[in-house]
C-alpha cells in the first residue's frame, strides 16, 4: 500500500521525492538556506516543479550556491546567466540573487550566522501545524510578513511574505504537511 502523502506531492516522482525527503525538514545550514532563498525568488510566478527540474541547473549556475562567490557576480555574469536555459532567465531574478547574496553576507557578519537570525524571528524551532486540507493552508502569515520585512530592510529582494512563507515551509520552519501524510507525523516527532 503506497503512503499517504500531501495532495500536491503525487505530481512526478522528482515532487513525491522532493516532498518525501526535504519539505518541510528543519534547515540549519547557512548554505542551504541560502539555496533555498535563492530557488524560491526565483519561483514567484511559477510553480515550484519548475524550480524543481532546474535545481541542478541553478546549483550549477550559482557556483552551489556560494554566497561569497555569488557576491561578486558582475554585469557579464549576469549576460552569461541569462544565456542559460538551464535556469529562469529573467534579469530581475538573477540581478535579486546577486543582491542577497551581499545582503546575506552582511547579515552573516552581523549575526552569528543567517541561521540564527532566521530561526530567531520563529522563536528558534518548528511551528508544527494541524491542517486537515491543502486549502487550508495560508498562503502567507503574521510570521512570514515579518520575515519579509526584516529581510526587505536588509536589503534583499522577491521576498514577499507569500515566498517567505513557501521559504518557512520548505526549510521546516513550519510543518505544512497535512495531518493525514506520513511525513507530518515524522516530522513533528523530530525523526524528519
Amino acid at each position: 500500500m503506497d503512503k499517504q502523502r500531501c495532495g500536491w506531492a503525487n505530481k512526478t516522482p522528482l515532487v513525491r521525492d522532493y516532498h518525501d525527503q526535504e519539505w518541510g525538514v528543519p534547515v540549519h545550514d547557512d548554505r542551504r538556506l541560502f539555496e533555498f532563498l535563492i530557488l524560491e525568488g526565483a519561483q514567484a510566478g511559477l510553480s515550484w516543479a519548475t524550480i524543481l527540474v532546474k535545481r541542478e541547473n541553478y546549483r550549477q549556475a550559482f557556483d552551489t550556491f556560494d554566497p561569497e562567490r555569488v557576491a561578486h557576480y558582475d554585469e557579464n555574469k549576469i549576460q552569461v546567466l541569462l544565456q542559460n536555459p538551464g535556469i529562469v532567465r529573467n534579469k530581475l531574478k538573477i540581478q535579486a540573487a546577486i543582491g542577497n547574496a551581499r545582503a546575506f553576507l552582511e547579515l552573516q557578519s552581523r549575526h552569528a550566522s543567517f541561521d540564527a537570525f532566521i530561526w530567531e524571528l520563529v522563536g528558534g524551532k518548528p511551528v508544527h501545524n494541524a491542517w486537515h486540507l491543502p486549502q487550508d493552508i495560508p498562503a502567507k502569515t503574521p510570521a512570514s510578513d515579518k520575515i519579509s520585512k526584516e529581510l526587505q530592510k536588509r536589503g534583499f529582494k522577491f521576498v514577499g511574505s507569500t515566498i517567505c512563507y513557501a521559504f518557512m515551509q520548505a526549510v521546516g520552519m513550519v510543518n505544512d504537511h497535512t495531518l493525514d501524510c506520513f511525513r507530518h507525523r515524522e516530522i513533528a516527532a523530530g525523526d524528519g
